[in-house]
């Protein structure tokens, strides 16, 4: 009866139990996707703050009757929004086309007959087959006589095998490496395992890097002011009479001080680093997230999958009773004739491939269990006769002859955290005797000699790690491995030998303020959990650091979505891949490199962009406030529009395309204000005012009395004389911020950079153009100017680049703010 029921289970579960259970909900409910859904892109970078204020300013135009200005500013966002969507659709996109290819299939025993079902047809209850290389989707316990080692490094980052029998829990996300065996469905979906870490994973992340928040920051105060002073002219237009149209004209000007055409810079900078990183091996799923890497300061490592390639190298050979060449040929016949193959075996036949001998006749073979931790054959050939053991020292020494010497080198070997394990013999091919399941070898075992293995580094760990090093980031590998094999590792990458190392156990045992110093001082964490990983990410952002996460597991989901910046191999799980930033394709860290500087090139072309915008901003806003106060206006709508055509818009796609990597300039946002912006725009707006007044002034007692004071007469004139000054002004800014030849970052010598000074001659020759012909003159709202007109203009211009590099070379206006010295512009 007994033997009938066990047939009967091992049918699994017929068709129409199957729609019961999914009936009473015991179906597969699959976990939440971590990857961003098209709605989500599209309301993360369309609705946002930003974007919902400057659509509101848009509407507002088009009610004021400015539909050709609603239309352009509208415009130049949508631009920006285009730019990032089709970005991160195609990043989108490529995962997508990544998990479909990894995604695993279970293969479920239904009606007595095998089936490969998707994991989202499974129910509890269901009988899973699971073979060698088969990925476990449901957790559940073993049924059955069946036994398997399964690999469960994905799940708690610890690299050795875990042999499993009946009644022993399967977990999803874990792998069977040997064996085949039988196991239940008791947790499927969302309630597993994997399921329930990649849940906690659903919470949204979004994390800002400084050039953004700077940029943020910079946006929101200049909309205040924008709005401050479209309120003193609604105020001034009711006091002073002004038409209705040169009030709206006014306000025009007034909102075109908020600069959105930063985020158009921002995106292109973006793209462009993005299409030269792809080609590299990295994709790009969150659009800052190169720009991110360049802020980088501490960069925490998973080992298992991360550093390592999930193989083992043999590293040397110390024979007992032999030569090493008869050792090597009797580890090749060794592994040669054994029938599962795992990490070990693969190791040692790929270094002791010579003279291994083929075709003996195996009697017996005792495959290796991470329980019993060792392997044996039975042998009786005429080449080799006798029991051959491969196995951990200290489980077959108290098993070989007295008095055996086996010297230091398993000691030292596993004091550098390397694997050793013992190849011994008896003499004759004795039957391995076994008992209620579990095999006893014979006493008197002669060591033939032992090995050490150590983990396969990624070919491009090492020198990633030490660019990383140069560049002061702190290195913290964090994994569920014992402390000294990580710390083994962390040296063949390059590290210290006296680094701290730590294990979880340790951890637990420290309160917060505790727990905070060893994060900051440790770099190796052994045996650690994810929730572990987690906190430590969290320990290290709280004391102010900028933290890139690199893993592949789902152990590592957690830990990624609380660092700065998630980094996730493309062999990792689906999960991982979801809630990271960047992806490195082929598992390949020779990206990061590339990655870094395509960073430093888009954070050096950008301080250069703000710099521009932010000159122009607070000149202008100088400007209105200062001609506002004689009773006049310094501007009209279209010629601010051609202001900032060839002074910002050009040049800031010119500066993202040409941004050079290299050191990145640390200074903040204040810093940058009071070395660049507000010398420029104190310089700029007191002779600007100059040029105006002297241009105005006579023109006033010389020309007479218009009809319409705003549109003909001395004011349009001044205009013209301002914009055309402050268009020279713009120009020769670009060039003290990149001159011709400058010096090297952090290196000898000067590079040339002649492609700035021609786009500079580039957009001169457009301002003469546009000066010299009446329509296109008439185009943007600008009047003929006499000789004497063009001399004060030029006049003016050499006096302002003069008082600027006297100002930037002396230091002058640090020492008059009593400012401590910083870098040059």
């Amino acid at each position: 009866m007994h033997m009938q029921s066990q047939q009967q289970y091992r049918q699994g579960l017929s068709t129409q139990e199957v729609e019961e259970r999914r009936a009473r909900g015991l179906g597969c409910v699959p976990p939440p996707v971590t990857g961003r859904s098209y709605l989500r892109i599209f309301r993360e970078n369309v609705l946002n703050t930003i974007n919902v204020i400057l659509f509101s300013i848009a509407l507002a135009l088009v009610i004021l009757g400015q539909y050709l200005d609603a239309l352009i500013s509208v415009g130049v966002i949508s631009f920006n929004m285009i730019i990032s969507l089709v970005q991160e659709i195609r990043a989108k996109q490529k995962l997508d086309r990544i998990a479909l290819l990894t995604r695993p299939k279970a293969t479920v025993m239904r009606d007595g007959k095998e089936q490969l079902l998707e994991p989202e047809a499974l129910v509890v209850d269901d009988l899973l087959v699971v073979k060698p290389g088969d990925q476990i989707v449901v957790d559940g316990p073993l049924v059955g006589d069946g036994q398997l080692e399964v690999d469960e490094s994905l799940l708690t980052g610890e690299s050795n095998l875990i042999a499993k029998r009946e009644g022993d829990m399967l977990y999803s996300g874990t792998f069977c490496v040997t064996g085949s065996a039988l196991y239940r469905a008791e947790h499927v979906g969302v309630y597993s395992m994997a399921g329930s870490l990649t849940a906690r994973a659903r919470a949204h992340r979004e994390v800002y890097t400084p050039l953004q928040r700077e940029v943020n920051l910079v946006i929101r105060i200049l909309l205040f002011i924008a709005l401050f002073l479209e309120l003193l002219l609604i105020a001034s237009s009711f006091v002073s009479f002004i038409p209705i149209v040169e009030t709206v004209r006014m306000a025009m000007v007034i909102i075109g001080i908020v600069p959105n055409g930063l985020f158009l810079s921002i995106s292109v900078a973006y793209a462009l680093g993005a299409v030269r990183i792809v080609g590299k091996g990295a994709l790009v799923q969150k659009f800052n997230a190169i720009e991110s890497l360049s802020h980088v300061d501490v960069l925490c490592l998973d080992k298992t999958g991360t550093l390592t390639a999930n193989k083992l190298e043999l590293a040397s050979l110390y024979p007992y009773a032999t030569d090493k060449a008869t050792l090597s040929a009797l580890l090749g016949s060794y592994v040669a004739h054994t029938s599962s193959r795992n990490v070990t075996s693969e190791a040692i036949g790929a270094a002791c491939q010579e003279q291994t001998i083929s075709g003996l006749h195996v009697c017996q073979e005792i495959p290796f269990s991470s329980t019993r931790k060792w392997s044996a054959l039975v042998i009786d050939d005429i080449a080799l006769r006798g029991v051959y053991v491969l196995g951990a020292p200290d489980v077959l020494r108290p098993l070989l002859v007295p008095d055996s010497d086996l010297g230091t080198f398993v000691a030292e070997e596993s004091r550098h955290g390397l694997r050793v394990l013992l190849l011994a013999h008896y003499p004759e091919p004795v039957q391995i005797q076994q008992y209620a399941g579990e095999a006893r070898l014979p006493q008197g075992l002669i060591p033939l000699g032992a090995i050490s293995l150590r983990d396969t580094l990624r070919s491009e760990a090492r020198e990633t790690v030490a660019q990383f090093v140069a560049l002061d980031v702190q290195i913290k590998i964090i994994s569920g491995d014992h402390p000294q094999t990580v710390k083994a590792l962390a040296m063949q990458v390059g590290l210290d030998s006296h680094v701290k190392a730590i294990t979880g156990t340790e951890i637990d045992a420290l309160d917060d303020m505790q727990f905070a110093q060893v994060v900051e001082e440790t770099t190796i964490f052994g045996r650690i959990t994810p929730g572990q990983k987690e906190r430590i990410v969290q320990a290290l952002r709280h004391h102010h650091h900028y933290v890139a996460m690199i893993g592949d597991g789902v152990n590592d989901v957690l830990s990624l979505k609380q660092a700065n910046l998630g980094i996730a191999m493309q062999s990792g799980s689906q999960a991982t891949r979801g809630v990271a930033d960047l992806v490195l394709l082929q598992d390949s860290f020779a990206a990061l490199p590339h990655a870094v500087r395509e960073g430093q090139r888009i954070r050096n072309g950008m301080q250069d962009i703000l710099k521009l915008f932010l000159a122009r901003v607070a000149s202008i806003t100088l400007l209105i406030i200062s001609i506002a106060f004689i009773g006049s206006f310094p501007f009209q709508p279209r010629q601010t529009s051609l202001l900032t055509l060839l002074t910002v818009g050009v040049p800031a796609l010119a500066l993202a395309y040409w941004a050079r990597p290299g050191r990145v300039d640390r200074d903040n946002l204040l810093r940058m204000l009071t070395r660049f912006v507000f010398p420029v725009a104190v310089t700029t707006c007191l002779i600007a005012l100059g040029v105006y007044l002297s241009v105005l002034i006579p023109a006033s007692m010389r020309l007479p009395e218009p009809a319409n004071p705003y549109r003909e007469g001395a004011l349009p004139l001044a205009q013209t004389a301002l914009t055309t000054f402050l268009v020279f002004c713009g120009l020769i800014l670009l060039l003290f911020l990149e001159p011709p030849m400058r010096a090297r970052a952090g290196k000898q010598g000067t590079y040339s950079n002649w492609r700035f000074l021609v786009l500079v001659l580039g957009l001169f020759t457009c301002l003469l153009i546009v000066l010299a012909m009446p329509p296109l003159r008439s185009l943007f709202n600008l009047q003929a100017l006499n000789a004497l007109s063009y001399l004060i203009i030029v006049g003016a211009v050499l006096l302002w680049s003069t008082i600027l590099w006297l100002i930037w070379h002396f230091r002058l206006f640090e020492r008059m703010m009593q400012i401590s010295e910083m870098s040059d512009p």
